[in-house]
């Protein structure tokens, strides 16, 4: 009886034909994307439209484009424009003063930041909120505001010989990375603060189970957690800070320490400027920022959407 059973379910069983799979059905692409699609490219290439117009510009004569205009088609394209601006400016001493201005300002804001933000998100002190307010709303006052007092304080406070060789803190590096923590160290605590939140809390209370103290707590055990954060905010404030253009210009008045944008002012002449080498030089100065943010366009990515959750 079973062996029938078989042979009928075997003869009743169809015989499915033996040959490629059908194409699975193509997904229709709806207007509305397209339109979403159309808009991001017209958006990115209006950001990219002047950063391109002076890589053009830049290869050019001036003479060639004085005659035929910067839209015209090129008749010689040399890089002689960027050799001339980096040697005529003294580029390379420049970077050196952006990265005493820079470097400092970063690790000193992210190391006081990751202070204030763990107070503020792990323990449990009077005036936390309020406290985190107040460092939010210094990213509120406008910069233009305070440079007169600045001005003039600076003018009032003397530094060691050690520490620089200007008699006050005016005319010297430390003026320029002050100024800059102070105006980002709001946003670093913002951050971080909310991230350290996301965090699992049981992770420390078995910390504390185990006989860590605050230190041990946030040394070894939050700050490690908080590396994707940390870099992410180290390269965007790395780039604000190496950007910054009007800090240098008002506190410092010595031409040979001056960072790297306000050195541009030097490819500008009193009568006539070529504006083709000012484009390269330009492009020279942007080029350090275009490579960080190449190479760690994951930490810049991740930095727009850090602190965006709460646990």
């Amino acid at each position: 009886m079973t062996a029938d059973l078989r042979a009928t379910t075997s003869a009743d069983t169809p015989v499915r034909p033996v040959g490629p799979a059908p194409a699975p059905p193509r997904r229709r692409v709806r207007p509305g994307r397209l339109g979403v699609h159309a808009f991001l490219l017209a958006v990115s290439l209006a950001f990219l439209a002047p950063l391109l117009l002076a890589v053009y510009a830049s290869l050019r004569p001036y003479e060639e484009t004085a005659q035929h205009g910067y839209f015209s088609l090129p008749e010689h394209l040399s890089f002689d424009y960027y050799r001339q601006a980096y040697t005529d400016s003294g580029m390379g001493k420049y970077f050196v003063n952006t990265l005493l201005i820079a470097v400092p300002g970063v690790l000193i804001t992210l190391f006081l930041a990751s202070f204030v933000a763990f107070a503020v998100s792990r323990l449990r002190i009077r005036g936390g909120l309020v406290l985190l307010m107040f460092f939010t709303a210094g990213n509120l006052l406008p910069p233009q505001v305070i440079v007169t007092p600045l001005y003039v304080l600076f003018n009032k406070i003397p530094l060691p010989w050690w520490m620089s060789d200007s008699l006050m803190m005016y005319d010297s590096y430390w003026a320029v990375i002050i100024v800059n923590i102070s105006f980002q160290l709001g946003f670093c605590v913002f951050v971080l603060a909310n991230f350290m939140r996301t965090l699992p809390q049981e992770i420390l209370e078995a910390a504390v189970v185990d006989g860590a103290g605050v230190w041990t707590q946030f040394w070894r055990i939050t700050l490690p957690l908080c590396r994707p954060a940390l870099a992410a905010l180290g390269t965007l404030e790395f780039t604000w800070i190496y950007n910054d253009f009007l800090w240098a210009l008002i506190f410092i008045s010595n031409p040979d320490k001056l960072p790297i944008t306000s050195s541009l002012n030097n490819l500008r002449g009193q009568f006539f400027t070529d504006y083709n080498m000012l484009a390269a030089g330009s492009v020279l100065v942007a080029l350090p920022t275009i490579l960080v943010f190449l190479v760690l366009q994951r930490h810049f990515i991740a930095g727009l959407t850090l602190g965006s959750t709460k646990g």
